[in-house]
């Protein structure tokens, strides 16, 4: 596990006065990937989203490092790119450092307008880790419905009202298409838990292949809550196993965070706005749906774990 002494050594490459929301994930998400690189040189590509947008406002940037801004589908592909001209260049003894590679990308440009772009990246095996800082929504032009967004959620373009109460379709399970490109690393992680995200960035970056976490990363503006919340939430999410913490390292999964109870989906959900309109009598089977669904797959997962068995 990381150690928080050693931690506070290394050097904070991503910096204060950014223009992130108060109370936004994906700026905690970037620092404590950075700070669990240590002192690793690193080579940063981010897709077009909230975090590139906050952090890079030209002429100011609030990285500490090499910084690429890809567009919006293509940060995969643009970082698989870089490490093989590395790879090449050091082959030629024109580099002699050691570098790692770090692709950062929100759900919309992961699970739906970059999938095509990480799937090939995955599947030619670059030695380089992806990160989606996963909101679940296109939250940086106007919280749109993405493939991440939970069943019921109210989006901009999946509103609940007369007709139609919030998003129809479950999310998709990014995490297990990942694990099913058969790559050496794959987590979920949340914001809620500093040393087992960071743990699991610097299993990534030590592993010599692709690797991949997608990390549950709230969002105060879409999803309507306090600001102060973001953590709890995040940790409600897991307490509820709508969102579990767990790892698959060369197809052996492994459940890192156990719930001591496991509490009712309708924990997480209530303190948040854009699940208000469930809690309408008429809305009840939605929410024994949530619960089935959730209920469902955290008893694949936890077979799965038990044993240690393969993917």
């Amino acid at each position: 596990m990381a150690n928080l002494k050693d931690l506070s050594k290394n050097p904070e490459r991503v910096t204060g006065g950014h223009r992130l929301c108060a109370g936004c994930g994906a700026g905690i998400v970037a620092r404590q990937a950075m700070i669990a690189a240590g002192n690793t040189p690193v080579v940063v590509t981010s897709a077009t989203g909230c975090l590139e947008v906050s952090t890079t406002i030209f002429p100011y940037t609030a990285w500490k490092n090499s910084f690429f801004h890809s567009a919006f589908e293509n940060s995969a592909a643009t970082c698989s790119g870089i490490e093989t001209a590395y790879r090449s260049l050091k082959k030629q003894g024109k580099i002699t450092e050691d570098i790692r590679f770090i692709a950062f990308g929100g759900d919309g440009g992961t699970y739906d307008i970059g999938l095509q772009s990480l799937s090939g990246a995955m599947e030619r095996g670059h030695r380089m880790l992806y990160i989606c800082y996963n909101n679940e929504a296109y939250m940086n032009t106007g919280i749109q419905r993405s493939g991440a967004t939970p069943l019921g959620a109210h989006t901009t373009t999946a509103p609940a009202g007369k007709a139609h109460q919030g998003k129809e379709q479950n999310k998709k399970d990014l995490t297990q298409i990942m694990v099913a490109h058969n790559i050496p690393y794959v987590a979920q992680a949340y914001v809620g838990n500093w040393n087992d995200f960071i743990t699991k960035v610097q299993k990534a970056l030590s592993i010599d292949g692709s690797s991949f976490i997608n990390i549950l990363t709230p969002c105060r503006l879409g999803w309507n809550y306090k600001p102060e919340d973001t953590m709890s939430l995040a940790r409600l999410a897991v307490e509820t196993c709508i969102w579990p913490s767990f790892e698959v390292e060369y197809g052996v999964y492994k459940i890192n965070v156990m719930p001591k109870e496991k509490k009712p989906v309708t924990e997480f959900l209530k303190p948040q706005g854009r699940f208000k309109h469930l809690f309408k009598p008429e809305n009840a089977p939605i929410l024994e749906a949530i619960q089935k669904n959730v209920d469902n797959s955290w008893e694949l997962l936890q077979r799965k774990a038990s044993a240690g068995c393969q993917a």
